[in-house]
């Protein structure tokens, strides 16, 4: 059976992503790999998930771009007389699950044409969409499930990542239809430590919800 892929993406930045791939990396015993870095090259969204999980080397792929400043991938990529284009890209081979973490949102722009979204198209993956509560992050989720759904994309799943607002957690259940797989609390401390403990903590319902649910998905969808 085909190992389990996910686009790790959010409803925009800062939303917590990279510390939601190292949990879901230790909860599925999976592989990462982050296709685009934008900026930060002395500490890498590889970097921190490689510290923050304490797994070996060979689970971690490296980026197909790396890039100078933390801007949209076609700005920084721009400024770095790069042009990114979407034949860049293909699949790491692992027998692991395999997480793919994006940059920003759905439709952060990788050139003038391509964005994270049609990435995910050519890619052919189901995608975990990681929402944060903040004053617009419901329309932004809604949003985000719409544009997913619209061009055929899978949601393998819903997760919410940061402090609990019941409101707007039922709103966004209400109206897209999804039911999240988990909410992810605040953590005091991000370190291997407390991704660890968060991983073990949800990992049962994440193991549950996301690794038999690729072959499914792909009989289904085409993906």
């Amino acid at each position: 059976m085909k190992s389990p892929i996910f686009f790790v993406s959010g409803i925009g930045t800062e939303v917590g992503k990279t510390v939601t791939s190292a949990i879901l990396m230790k909860a599925l015993d999976a592989a990462y790999w982050k296709p685009v870095q934008s900026g930060d090259l002395h500490w890498t969204d590889t970097d921190k998930v490689k510290s923050w999980t304490g797994l070996p080397e060979d689970r971690f792929f490296s980026e197909r771009h790396r890039l100078n400043e933390p801007l949209s991938p076609h700005a920084s990529a721009a400024l770095d007389g790069i042009h990114i284009q979407l034949e860049d890209f293909s699949l790491p081979v692992t027998e692991r699950p395999l997480l793919i973490e994006g940059a920003g949102g759905l439709l952060v722009p990788l050139n003038d044409q391509d964005t994270i979204l049609d990435l995910i198209q050519v890619l052919q993956v189901p995608v975990v969409l990681v929402s944060r509560h903040y004053l617009g992050s419901i329309n932004h989720t809604l949003l985000s499930i719409e544009v997913l759904q619209s061009r055929g994309v899978p949601i393998a799943g819903l997760l919410f990542n940061g402090p609990e607002n019941k409101h707007t957690e039922s709103a966004i259940q209400q109206l897209s239809g999804l039911t999240p797989l988990v909410r992810i609390d605040e953590l005091a401390e991000i370190n291997a430590q407390s991704i660890a403990a968060a991983a073990e903590r949800y990992g049962a319902v994440l193991r549950k919800a996301l690794l038999p649910q690729i072959s499914i998905t792909n009989r289904q969808t085409g993906y």
